[in-house]
Parts: structure tokens; C-alpha cells; sequence
């Protein structure tokens, strides 16, 4: 059985970096750490707000930066002293979370506050451009 890309008709033009990051995300559906992603509305700006339960980070675990149009949240704890667990259910690794964000979006800063990482992004109002296109005569 052959896979037929969703990207492949001939009547979408350009769209192959939307099916690499499909297939990117497609790749990296780890649940952990959970989160949640919702839209707020800020006087007439609409904003996106990214969630990430990451109890046990502080600061200096978490970093956030964007990479070919990908907001990357990485978190990184350092296990300082050996300790004897007699049982462990709480979960201290090392993640990585990308969300692929669309032309134009801006992150507008993030807080760490009782556990919880939120970062905030700006959506982009789409203008319409209509441009007309010169046609020449070649004889």
C-alpha cells in the first residue's frame, strides 16, 4: 500500500515545509510533561496561551527558544545528591516539547508560577492583499 502525502496535490504550491512539520510532530507525541494550549482575549487582542505542568523545575531547568518556526521548551533537572527513593512516582527527566507556529506568530513572554509554565504568543491578524500581475505580449 502505497502512503499518498496530504500535501500533494498539484494545486497546493509551497506547502512542503507544512508536511515536514507534520510528519516532525507526528514523530514526537510524548504526553509528558502535560499541557494545555488556550486562547484568551486581552482587550481586543487575542492571545494563545501554552500551559506546561512542570512541577519540580525551576528557572534554571526550563529553557524557551524558537527554531525554524518551531517554539522549543526544553527541561533539564540536576539530580545534585544520591538519594535512596523507597518508592518514586514523581517523574524527573529531561523533556523537550515543539509546537510548530504559523508565519508571523511572537511569543510574548513566559512565567513559571506554582508549577506551571505559561507561555503567551500573539496571533497575527491576516491582512487580504490582492496584487495584480502584468501580462506581456512576447511575438
Amino acid at each position: 500500500m502505497t502512503r499518498v502525502p496530504p500535501f500533494s496535490s498539484p494545486l497546493l504550491v509551497g506547502f512542503e515545509t507544512i508536511e515536514k512539520s507534520l510528519e516532525r510532530i507526528a514523530k514526537t507525541a510524548d504526553g509528558y510533561p502535560p499541557y494545555n494550549v488556550e486562547k484568551l482575549q486581552r482587550g481586543d487582542v487575542e492571545v494563545l496561551r501554552i500551559t506546561l505542568a512542570v512541577a519540580g523545575f525551576s528557572i534554571d531547568d526550563l529553557e524557551i527558544s524558537t527554531e525554524d518556526g518551531q517554539l522549543l521548551i526544553r527541561g533539564r533537572q540536576a539530580d545534585d545528591s544520591p538519594r535512596e527513593f523507597l518508592h518514586r512516582g514523581i517523574a524527573s527527566r529531561q523533556f523537550q516539547k515543539a509546537f510548530v507556529l504559523a508565519d508571523g506568530m511572537r511569543v510574548l513572554g513566559a512565567e513559571l508560577k506554582n508549577g506551571l509554565l505559561a507561555v503567551d504568543l500573539d496571533r497575527p491578524k491576516s491582512e487580504k492583499m490582492t496584487r495584480k500581475i502584468a501580462i506581456t505580449e512576447n511575438s
